[in-house]
């Protein structure tokens, strides 16, 4: 189960005068994210060591605290790590009264990581003689009784790098440092809603130009197509109330600590209506000056390429 963010403690929550020190633990099956995570806490202020071998861990954390929170970056890469040592030094880090602990899993479907050595090309550290399917698996055996020992759960399956990015921005990003990122989804209902949406828009109602054959092979993203979904005489006021809706919640959503909205518009096909308004609110938004990205999943399958990453005040 994953933990409820308003419930979990983050390294913001441990007030100064407390005297203990911030620690994260993160771990997870090879090519989950890990590294990913690693450089994300780094970049929120952590002090960060990589594949530290356990025996070493409680010489690190001898005497008084650091001045800064403290990320280990754990695997089955570590020298001498085993299920087993790794369980004990959790136990002891948690009943240790001067060390405030956190245990950051991060996990993935095991098709997902497949296809990701796939891409990379690379062998698994469990099974280089071998199939990364066959190392996949056997690493997540292995890391199941630390799964289940895990504060904060973060499944990456799906998650583009700007994605992950803001969900591990999420549990760890003190208050003065959070904003909020809106990524927009557009996608197919054929193929199912994406992993993760807080709110979805069906564009369906909307005149199709998959029935026009000029219009057919382009998506939403071309002029022509724009035009004629706009074009429809219920677009202006259904785009109107959506903006006059959603908007003013953006201030809201971030007032009460949320630091990622993703907004899904959906239509038949994935690759007209859904796209072109997803484009249109992506401008509305950045206008307003919020840090936007855009996901257009059809379009990104078929071409094989990801998301690229949000610029503030401009569309991703």
């Amino acid at each position: 189960m994953i933990p409820d963010p308003a419930l979990a403690p983050t390294q913001s929550d441990i007030p100064p005068e407390d005297g203990r020190q911030s620690l994260v633990l993160v771990t997870g099956p090879s090519g989950a994210g890990r590294s990913t995570a690693i450089n994300v806490l780094e970049d929120l202020g952590h002090e960060v060591i990589d594949n530290l071998p356990l025996s070493l861990l409680p010489r690190l954390l001898d005497g008084p605290p650091l001045s800064q929170p403290l990320a280990l970056g754990l695997d089955v890469r570590n020298r001498d790590f085993t299920t087993d040592a790794l369980i004990d030094a959790i136990d002891r880090l948690a009943s240790a009264p001067g060390v405030a602990l956190q245990v950051l899993y991060l996990d993935c479907d095991e098709d997902e990581l497949v296809r990701r050595y796939s891409e990379t090309r690379r062998r698994h550290p469990l099974a280089p003689a071998d199939s990364p399917a066959a190392g996949i698996a056997r690493e997540r055996d292995l890391l199941g009784p630390v799964r289940a020992r895990a504060d904060v759960l973060v499944d990456t399956t799906g998650l583009s790098p700007h994605e992950g990015r803001a969900e591990i921005e999420r549990w760890f990003a003190p208050p003065e440092g959070r904003t909020l990122a809106v990524t927009l989804h557009s996608f197919s209902y054929k193929r199912g809603l994406p992993r993760g949406l807080d709110l979805v828009i069906d564009c369906r109602f909307l005149r199709n130009p998959h029935w026009e054959p000029a219009l057919r092979p382009l998506d939403g993203r071309d002029d022509a197509v724009d035009a004629h979904v706009a074009g429809d005489p219920r677009f202006d006021g259904f785009f109107t109330s959506m903006c006059d809706f959603l908007v003013p919640l953006l201030p809201a959503y971030h007032a009460e600590g949320k630091t990622h909205l993703a907004i899904g518009f959906g239509c038949t096909g994935g690759q007209h209506r859904s796209v072109a308004v997803t484009e249109r609110f992506a401008k509305t938004l950045a206008e307003e000056g919020w840090q936007v990205s855009k996901r257009h999943r059809e379009l990104e399958r078929r071409a094989g390429t990801g998301s690229p990453p949000a610029v503030r005040g401009q569309v991703a």
